[in-house]
Order: C-alpha cells, then sequence, then structure tokens
C-alpha cells in the first residue's frame, strides 16, 4: 500500500502548491486517538492527516489502511515527543527556521484566489491578440498632490482634444509633448511602441490598450508613470513564439562609412552563399560575430511579439517554414540574417495557467489582488476608525514631513480610549477591538517618512495612514491564520514537526549509522547471509548508438592505449639555441603531479626548434623534460623523447597524453553526441546488465548482441563464485539496513519512555470500508 508520508517533509514548494484557504479551523475540542505516556493525540489531527494522505489510495477507509497508517503516525508522533521533551522546540534555530516556513506558508492564506483566477484567465484571453499602438505620456509622480495629478489629467485631456477633435497627427503632438524621452525631438519615435501583447505593459496601460478600438484614441488612462493617451494602430490574432537561428554582422550607428559598407558587403555576401545551398551551421561558426550563439548553429531562445528589437521580429515573423531564410536585415547591433527553426501556437490554458499565476503575482495587476484582499480583511476582522482621532493625526503633519524630517518622540502609556480629549495614547481604530495607538502610528511615520518634494504635509500624512494600517491589517490576518484555517494550520504543525524529527533522526539514526563505523562492522558481520555475491563476470560492456560505432570503440579497446585529444598540458619554451630548463618549473610539477595521479598515463614530450635550429637540439629539449620527470618518481617505461625535424613556429616542447582508461576513449567517441558510446569495465552481477546477463553463463571471449536500438559487445574476462561481500562492496546497502535497525531499536526505547495506548473506538470511526 502506498502513503503520501510527508511527516518529515520540510521542503515549502513540495507542499505550497494548491493550499489556498477553504475551511475555517475547527475550535471544539475532540478526543485523543492515543494517548503517548501522558501525552494525548487529538483524534480529529489523526483523521485530517490520515484524509490528506491517503483519500487517493484505493484502499482508503479499510482497516487494513486506517490500522497501518495509525502504525506510521504512532511512531513519527514518538518521535516529535522525544525532540520536545529534549527542548530542541525552544532553541534559536528552530524557531528561526520555523519562522521562514511560516513565512512562506501564509502567502497562498494572503491573496484572493478568485481574483487571480479571474487575471490568470483575462490575460490568457489577451494573448490571443497583438495591438500596435502609440502613445503620449503627462508624467506625474504616483504619490503627487491631488493639484499637481489634477493638472496633469487636465494637460492629457487637452491633448486628446487636440488629436480626436482638433484633427492633428496624434505622432507629431507626441513629439512636440510626451514626457517620453524616447518620443521627442525629430529624432524620436513619435511614442510609437509596436506590437505589444498581454503582460508585456504595466496592467492599466495594457487594459485600456485592449479596450480602445483600432484608430481611436483612449482616454487619459494612470500608471505609475503619469497619464497615458493610447491610440490604437492595428490589434491582429497572435503570432505565437517562434524560434529562429541568426547569423550576425557587427556594426556600430557612429562607425565610418567605409566599415559599415564593408559590413554590409560581407553579410551580403554570407546570404549568397546560404542562397546556393552551402551548409548553415558552418557559415555561422565561421563568421557570425554573435560569439553567445555561434557555436549552436546561431540558434536563440524563443520569442513571442515585443521581445526583440521591432526589426529583427517583424522580418523573423514573415518567415513560414522551418529553414526559411530572410534577407538580412539591419538593427542597432548590426546585419542579421535569419533562419527559422519553429513556430509555435499559443499554448493550451491548461499548459500555460501556472506561468500566467506566477507572472499574474509579480505584475502590476497584483495590486488588484491585494485591494480586494485589504478589503476582506477589513471585513471579517471588524476594522472600525475613528474619524475625530485620524483628524487628530493628519492635523499633526507640517512642512517637516515632506522634507523628510518629521520627529517625535511617545508619550508614556496611558488610556487608550477616544473622547473629548483625544491624546497620543487614543485609539486611532480598531481591529477586532484590539485598540491601535496614535502614538505608534506617529513613530511609523517618522520611521517610514521621506522627502516629497512639493506634495502636501497633510496629503502625506494621509498617505502614511493608509499604509500603515493596509499594514497591520495584514500582520493581523498573518496572526490568526492558524486560528482562521485549518489547512494553515495543519500545514504549519506538519513542517515543525518535520523540522524536529529531521534533526532528531539525523542524530539517533542517519549520522550515526555513518558515523559509527565499529557499529556498522558489528552489524555487517552479524548479518554477512544478507550481503552475498551471487554469480558473476568480469568483463567489459561497451554500447553503441550503431553497429560503426561499436566496432570502431572494439578496434580502439583492442589496442589498449587511447590518445587525449583535450586537457593537454601547456608546450614548455626554451631560449633560442639552448637545451636548458625555464628557471620557473612550476608547469613540470604540475604534469608530474597528474602522471603521479593517474597511473593509465603515459606521455610522450616531443621537441620543436626555431628556423635556425637544429634538429638535434629539439631531442636535447625533450630528453631534458623526460630527465626532470623522471626525478620526480615518474616511472621511466612511462615517459618518451622524440623531436620534430622541421622547424616549428616556437623553440618548445609539447606533449601527447595516452591512457589505458576507458573513459579517456568514451570522450573520444562522444566528442560529437555524448550518448554515441559508453564502456563499462567492471564485474557485472545477474541484473544489473542486460547485456551481460545474456551471456553470464558463457566462457571467456568476446559476444555481441543487439537490445532496445543499442549495439552491444560483451567481452567476458572471466567468471567469478558466488561468495561473501566485503563491507566496501556492500557499504551502501549495508549501512542502509543498520540505519533501520537503529531506528527500530530508537523506536522501541521510546515506547518503553511513553507506553502507546490506543483509543480503538476513534480509530473505528475512521474505518469506513
Amino acid at each position: 500500500m502506498h502513503h503520501r508520508f510527508l511527516f518529515a517533509g520540510t521542503a515549502a514548494a513540495a507542499l505550497l502548491a494548491g493550499c489556498q484557504a477553504t475551511k475555517p479551523a475547527a475550535s471544539t475540542p475532540t478526543a485523543a486517538v492515543e494517548t503517548l505516556g501522558t501525552t494525548a493525540v487529538p483524534a480529529s489531527e489523526f483523521a485530517y492527516v490520515y484524509r490528506k494522505n491517503n483519500a487517493s489510495d484505493p484502499g482508503f477507509g479499510t482497516k487494513a489502511s486506517v490500522e497501518e497508517y495509525l502504525d506510521l503516525y504512532t511512531n513519527f508522533k514518538l518521535k516529535v515527543l522525544a525532540a520536545e521533551q529534549r527542548g530542541l522546540d525552544t532553541t534559536q534555530a528552530f524557531r528561526q527556521e520555523l519562522a521562514g516556513y511560516k513565512q512562506q506558508l501564509a502567502q497562498p492564506y494572503l491573496t484572493e484566489k478568485s481574483v487571480t483566477d479571474q487575471l490568470v484567465r483575462e490575460a490568457y484571453d489577451r494573448l490571443s491578440k497583438e495591438i500596435s499602438a502609440s502613445h503620449l505620456l503627462v508624467s506625474v509622480a504616483p504619490d503627487a498632490a491631488p493639484k499637481d495629478t489634477l493638472a496633469a489629467y487636465e494637460k492629457a485631456l487637452n491633448l486628446r482634444r487636440r488629436v480626436t477633435e482638433g484633427g492633428e497627427d496624434f505622432n507629431a503632438v507626441a513629439r512636440e509633448n510626451s514626457d517620453d524621452p524616447s518620443a521627442r525631438g525629430a529624432s524620436g519615435n513619435g511614442g510609437k511602441l509596436g506590437y505589444f501583447t498581454a503582460m508585456q505593459m504595466v496592467y492599466p496601460f495594457e487594459s485600456a490598450a485592449y479596450a480602445t478600438a483600432a484608430g481611436q484614441v483612449s482616454q487619459p488612462v494612470r500608471t505609475r508613470f503619469g497619464y497615458h493617451l493610447i491610440k490604437v494602430d492595428n490589434v491582429r490574432p497572435a503570432q505565437g513564439e517562434i524560434k529562429v537561428a541568426h547569423l550576425m554582422i557587427r556594426t556600430k550607428p557612429d562607425m565610418p562609412a567605409a566599415d559599415s559598407a564593408t559590413a554590409k558587403k560581407k553579410v551580403d555576401e554570407l546570404y549568397a552563399r546560404l542562397r546556393r545551398g552551402e551548409n548553415w551551421d558552418k557559415l555561422v561558426r565561421q563568421f557570425s560575430e554573435d560569439a553567445g550563439s555561434a557555436p549552436n548553429g546561431g540558434e536563440l531562445p524563443a520569442f513571442s511579439t515585443g521581445r526583440m528589437i521591432p526589426s529583427f521580429e517583424e522580418a523573423a515573423f514573415k518567415l513560414q517554414q522551418p529553414g526559411d531564410i530572410a534577407p538580412p536585415v539591419q538593427t542597432p547591433y548590426g546585419w542579421h540574417i535569419i533562419k527559422l527553426t519553429e513556430k509555435q501556437p499559443v499554448p493550451s490554458f491548461e499548459a500555460m495557467e501556472p506561468t500566467l499565476k506566477s507572472k499574474v503575482s509579480k505584475d502590476s495587476r497584483s495590486e488588484l489582488n491585494r485591494a480586494a484582499f485589504l478589503k476582506r480583511v477589513r471585513r471579517e476582522n471588524n476594522f472600525v476608525e475613528i474619524p475625530a482621532v485620524k483628524e487628530y493625526v493628519l492635523a499633526k503633519a507640517d512642512t517637516s514631513l515632506v522634507q523628510g524630517r518629521f520627529a517625535y518622540s511617545a508619550p508614556a502609556a496611558a488610556t487608550g480610549k477616544a473622547g473629548k480629549n483625544i491624546t497620543d495614547n487614543s485609539a486611532l481604530f480598531t481591529i477586532q477591538g484590539q485598540p491601535y495607538l496614535v502614538k505608534d502610528f506617529l513613530t511609523y511615520a517618522q520611521q517610514s517618512q521621506r522627502p516629497r518634494a512639493g506634495a502636501e504635509p497633510r496629503f502625506a500624512m494621509q498617505q502614511l495612514y493608509d499604509q500603515y494600517v493596509d499594514q497591520r491589517l495584514t500582520e493581523f490576518e498573518k496572526a490568526n491564520l492558524e486560528n482562521k484555517y485549518e489547512d494553515y494550520r495543519m500545514l504549519v504543525k506538519e513542517y515543525r514537526d518535520g523540522i524536529l524529527l529531521f534533526q532528531l533522526m539525523d542524530e539517533k539514526v542517519w549520522s550515526k549509522a555513518i558515523e559509527d563505523t565499529v557499529g556498522l562492522q558489528q552489524f555487517f558481520a552479524a548479518n554477512q547471509a544478507n550481503y552475498q555475491w551471487g554469480p558473476r563476470v568480469q568483463a567489459t560492456v561497451i554500447s553503441a548508438a550503431t553497429p560503426q560505432l561499436r566496432n570502431q570503440a572494439q578496434q580502439y579497446m583492442a589496442v589498449g592505449r587511447y590518445q587525449l585529444k583535450a586537457d593537454l598540458p601547456a608546450p614548455v619554451a626554451f631560449r633560442t639555441g639552448s637545451a636548458d630548463l625555464p628557471a620557473s618549473n612550476q608547469a613540470l610539477d604540475e604534469l608530474a603531479f597528474r602522471l603521479e595521479a593517474d597511473e593509465t598515463l603515459t606521455l610522450n614530450a616531443v621537441g620543436r626548434v626555431k628556423k635556425g635550429e637544429t634538429p638535434a637540439l629539439a631531442r636535447r629539449r625533450a630528453d631534458r623534460v623526460v630527465a626532470y620527470l623522471r626525478s620526480k618518481s615518474i616511472a621511466a617505461d612511462r615517459l618518451r623523447a622524440t623531436a620534430e625535424p622541421r622547424a616549428g613556429a616556437a623553440g618548445q616542447v609539447r606533449f601527447e597524453l595516452t591512457t589505458t582508461s576507458p573513459a579517456a576513449l568514451e570522450a573520444m567517441l562522444n566528442e560529437k553526441n555524448p550518448l554515441a558510446v559508453q564502456i563499462q569495465q567492471r564485474s557485472f552481477a545477474k541484473g544489473e546488465s542486460k547485456a551481460a546477463d545474456q551471456f553470464m553463463d558463457k566462457a571467456p571471449g568476446v559476444y555481441q548482441t543487439e537490445l532496445d536500438g543499442r549495439y552491444y559487445t560483451v567481452v567476458i574476462d572471466k567468471q567469478l563464485p558466488a561468495g561473501p561481500k566485503a563491507l566496501n562492496e556492500a557499504r551502501g546497502q549495508a549501512t542502509s539496513d543498520y540505519q533501520n535497525f537503529l531506528e527500530k531499536e530508537w523506536l522501541e526505547q521510546l515506547k518503553a519512555q511513553n507506553p502507546v495506548k490506543i483509543n480503538r473506538s476513534e480509530v473505528d470511526k475512521l474505518i469506513t470500508k
């Protein structure tokens, strides 16, 4: 029977999904399902956890299922009780870890799920369209005073009348009046934004654009940047995502005309060669000046409308079939030849929903969710504002507040009641009857103030008051989640107990089994019958993607030594006409260390000479290097000195390395495809290799087979008899078994310390089948 037994789990991400609050917490006491010593385990707690973790199990509600789960739960609670009796739940480290998890677990309960769902669906629906628009911005700060906000709004209205009633060109008006720097002046874009879709603009702007018909101008719409006028130029169906590759020749806007012409000529020639059928990947690797994409054939990540430079995007989306290549297109970065590799339509809602939820939570539209949440908690938590006291607070605002220099000293505590004599100890508002005092808010105002040039003091104080109320409501709601929602309370308890369990299990079982080497050896010896080899063979198994690769690997294996192609030592340079080693031999010392550490390696030192030097000098240089390595205790039969008779580019000794390690052969054959060839050289027991299993009873020799689309050569070296394993051969399994043994012993001790008494009548209530 399978259980999703999550008691020891403390990974927040695994449990957060789908934890939106739906069920108020129960407040009535319940009977105990069992007692552990003098500690009662509530029946409601066990029932909740059993249903949560077994509801989808076919055996749910049967006597066997309930009894098995109760046994597991009892062991779990005994361990947690032991941790509590040790005081592990009182340490600062425990409290900090639990507080961090509670912060994460609370987040789904501090939103409005219905609002989130509506916003996600709206975003998806909007993704089916793409809008081309222009805008004109009248900037105003998010926290501007009402008079400044009104002035900006009236300016935006006047500009709108010029284009809607006066017939002026929208883009011309934007060049003259927009506060968006990219729109202004003769070189500006006149506010043209190109095409965009949902989730690419701030939410109020996006909503206004989608609500405006093509050819029309929106009413002024407020964002954090100010007021926008939006002219929708065109609406078209969404083009989805595409993947393209490109070949780029870099240019700069300010480069000399001659260099610009050379770049254009170069890209035109490359385009002509591609049209004639030359290999795309080869030309990209040779000529593309985008170093990031050139090694991968110029491939770029998938993108949708509004994600790339408009000219690049336009050329890319015009391509129809994978493999189509667009003529060179220029961007501020240079000239591009674009090849289409894949077109992807807008995915289904089910496929996009998780991504959209994540984006909505971080997008400006999340402010709608926040507002709905605060509205609900005001109502549910009986928020009561006291107008006279609020007026008293707002009246304390002066110019020091907008200068960021407001100072406040709280008086001594006194009555919090508001009456005729309002003081700083009066209640400013209440949440579920709990008073929040004037002095606490004014202290907050002093700590949270910032300079607000041009703002009205009373307006600045009102904004701080609104922030303070929102924060206190959120804190109150968060502090009462465990009383309000059973799901949240049980989830926090699960995390709490899981942290305690992990700490004690590590001490009593997991780490102890690893560190107690004497105990492990004694356990292994006492249970040697459980750790036995069956029939085995000493063999080499070659697995290849094709018969040709298999044969190639087999030929190399027959030679038994393979030349390394990568990670070769750097050459050692010599002075002209000299065979004396350089003053610093650090490179040779590192080479000696490598040869000492890897006994499969052999080295050939190849002497080279500059023009004008004798071939004999090349050999003396190689001999000197070999002599130095021998002085570092490297065996002579692993070292060889040779010379290149013709002059090279420099007077130096270069190195060739060979190895007997199959891993090096694997790396060489897998240079283009990492899964082309796999080589295993070891003993194989029955069941460890399907290929080796076929020849387990065969005499030493070479055998071939084909399995699951792979081609195998199995070289049987010898048969190995059945017999006992050594501890080092079974350490993983033995350690796991020893951990189980230690846990069982520990549980017996815990049951002796805290005898378990089951309340059978409560257990039977869960048996429904």
